[in-house]
Order: structure tokens, then C-alpha cells, then sequence
């Protein structure tokens, strides 16, 4: 979509694309995210068009000429030009890659990922009914899967009893231990919990590892930059402290 691309006219002043862009800038980053929806940046054109408006009304009341408009302004100055200051003090605080891959090679020890387990289950009431899937399932007379969806009492079973990825502490304690200690490809069960009766299939198993640099680079980065804009501002501010603060 083209910035200049005029999408409304107040009074002779064109609103542009790039004008709706800059709205959603000041927005908070959950409500950005919804930047490219159509019905959102709609929302956000009506609420531009009314300031326009509303500017229209207090410019014919000569709003602009009051004591409380000139307060204001000396406000809003004040303001912009700490942001201006903050943004040119934030821009000593950049981070290298070098650095973050240092970091992360003096701190690997805090990356390390838990064991988890990847498994589908079937859940029932009765017991007789989950031994009597379990005998359809290992004779080959029916998959899993299938015997979830058919069968399972979890909302899982829509995904063919899918749990995806978990690890311990995410589970009742007799669930886990039976996954935990499952081999990858096995059907475990009947495991009784709180729930009912379960049958747990094993799909997939990771022991506790370190993450790659890859998967945390962007993790280690905002760590970095929040330290360094920190360090800066911290002793940037007691630098213009000491020179203008009268005490």
C-alpha cells in the first residue's frame, strides 16, 4: 500500500496512509498487532478523521489563542524533546551479534531446556472400556487415533488425543511418570489419575539439552539492550544532574 495514498479529506487536509501508520505506531504493541486488518485500520482512520475535526472545532473557536492551549503546547514540547533526548541516548546502546554470542557462551548454563514428552492419550470413565480400546488398538483392529476421537472424554480428542509437547509439572503426577518413563513409539496404560483412565502413546521424547544460539539470539539481545539503555541513561541523566539541577 502506497504511504501518500490519500484515504480521506477534512476541510482541504488530506489524510494519507502514511498518517494511519504513524496512528498505530502510538498504539500499544497488542493493538498493533492488528495493524494489516482491514476493519482495525478503518477504526483507526474514523478516530483520525475525528481528531481532524475536533482540531477544526477548537481552531474556529480560537481555542488556540487561550492561556490553557499555550500551557499545553509548552507541555507537549517539553515532552517531545525528552523523547528526541531518550531516542539519541538509546542509539549508544546498540548490541552486536559478538556480543550476544559472548554473552550466551559465558551464560550457557542458563539456557538449558527441561526433558519433555510428546504424546496423545485416550481418556475414559470406566476401566473395562479403556482395556477393552486398548485390546482393539494393539491387535491392529484400530488406530489410536482413531479410538480418541471416538472415544477420548478430553478435548483433546478432536486432535486425535494430541497433547502436543509437555514437560514435567505440566501433568498430574501419575500421568507424567508413565510418559516420562514410556519409550518413543510405546502405548502405555491403562494409567489411572483424578480424571479416569488413560492410554498414553508416546510420540516423541527430548532429555534436557541447551539451547541453540539461534533459538535464544533474540532473548539475549533485548537482554543486552535493556542493560546497555540502562547503563546509559542512568549516567547520561546524572551528567545533566550535576550540570543544570539547582540543589
Amino acid at each position: 500500500m502506497s504511504e501518500n495514498k490519500i484515504l480521506a479529506t477534512v476541510d482541504g487536509v488530506n489524510i494519507t496512509e502514511a498518517e494511519v501508520n504513524a496512528f498505530i505506531n502510538t498504539l500499544t504493541k497488542d493493538q498493533q498487532m492488528y495493524a494489516n486488518n482491514p476493519q482495525f485500520r478503518q477504526q483507526c482512520l474514523e478516530e483520525i478523521i475525528n481528531i481532524h475535526l475536533l482540531a477544526k472545532m477548537g481552531k474556529e473557536e480560537k481555542m488556540d489563542e487561550t492561556k490553557e492551549f499555550e500551557t499545553f503546547m509548552e507541555s507537549a514540547k517539553k515532552d517531545i524533546l525528552a523523547q528526541l533526548a531518550v531516542k539519541k541516548i538509546f542509539a549508544e546502546a546498540a548490541v552486536t551479534a559478538e556480543e550476544c554470542k559472548e554473552y550466551y557462551e559465558a551464560n550457557k548454563a542458563t539456557f538449558v531446556t527441561k526433558p519433555t514428552v510428546t504424546a496423545k492419550h485416550i481418556l475414559v470413565k470406566d476401566k473395562a472400556e479403556i482395556e477393552a480400546i486398548l485390546a482393539l488398538i494393539t491387535s491392529g483392529e484400530k488406530e489410536f487415533e482413531e479410538m480418541a476421537r471416538e472415544h477420548s472424554t478430553c478435548g483433546s480428542a478432536a486432535r486425535g488425543g494430541s497433547l502436543g509437547e509437555f514437560g514435567r509439572g505440566q501433568m498430574v503426577k501419575e500421568f507424567e511418570e508413565a510418559a516420562f518413563n514410556a519409550e518413543v513409539g510405546a502405548i502405555v496404560g491403562p494409567v489411572e489419575t483424578q480424571f479416569g483412565y488413560h492410554l498414553i502413546k508416546v510420540e516423541d521424547k527430548r532429555e534436557e539439552r541447551i539451547a541453540e544460539f539461534e533459538q535464544v539470539e533474540s532473548r539475549i539481545r533485548r537482554t543486552l539492550e535493556n542493560k546497555k539503555q540502562n547503563e546509559v541513561y542512568a549516567a547520561k541523566t546524572a551528567e545533566l544532574r550535576a550540570k543544570y539541577l539547582n540543589k
